[in-house]
């Protein structure tokens, strides 16, 4: 049922029950029979945030896929472009607040041990960004942009994709700023060497792309 949201942009997840529910080819490709129940929304909800959120399931499917292309030669490996969209974050523009105000985000010292060692090994692994102009109180790692016209909070979807038959190679989401889609750029591309042992001898993206960090990656 994720798959099918996924590929026929359905987003809203109480939608989706309902959709299954009446379209035969959708019971079909989910496995339902014509008197089998579908999950109601809230199930289905809990499901997704629960048993998926960390799960490798759709990577494994999307590599899966790939594989299968590059098995029939629609993968060439010589050359890959690399390009970002970005997605509207599920977050209202009045649900936030300037970078610097007196946010109340709870104690820290109230949360668990292990949550709390977590979170000191992640900010010490991962330096601090700059301040954004506008912080979400609904989603706050979601960055405040007005690159598609009116602010909103959004995040970049990063694609790599091959040039010979325009196959996307691999995905990673990132913030909505060049760096961040550079950064993505670079994961992206040392994943699909050490998955598949495929690198480009050559990169194309637009200007965005042509910062020293992307630069000092062809003698790599």
């Amino acid at each position: 049922m994720l798959i099918i949201g996924y590929c026929y942009g359905i987003r809203s997840e109480r939608r989706l029950c309902e959709e299954v529910g009446i379209n035969l080819a959708y019971r079909w490709f989910c496995r339902l029979g014509l008197k089998d129940k579908v999950p109601d929304h809230s199930s289905f909800s809990k499901n997704r945030d629960g048993r998926f959120r960390d799960h490798d399931a759709f990577r494994k499917l999307f590599d899966s896929v790939l594989q299968r292309c590059m098995a029939e030669g629609l993968v060439e490996g010589e050359g890959f472009a690399t390009d970002a969209s970005m997605i509207k974050a599920d977050a209202q523009r009045h649900r936030s607040c300037r970078s610097g105000a007196d946010i109340d985000w709870g104690d820290p010292e109230q949360t668990s041990r292990p949550v709390r060692e977590y979170l000191a090994a992640l900010e010490q692994a991962n330096p601090v960004p700059p301040a954004p102009k506008r912080i979400s109180l609904t989603d706050p790692a979601s960055t405040w942009t007005a690159a598609a016209g009116p602010a909103i909070f959004a995040y970049s979807t990063n694609y790599l994709i091959d040039l010979k038959a325009g196959l996307i190679v691999d995905v990673e989401a990132s913030a909505v700023n060049k760096m961040a889609e550079v950064e993505a750029t670079k994961i992206m591309i040392d994943r699909v060497e050490e998955k598949f042992s495929i690198k480009p001898r050559r990169l194309v993206g637009d200007t965005n792309y042509g910062v020293a960090a992307m630069l000092g990656m062809a003698g790599r």
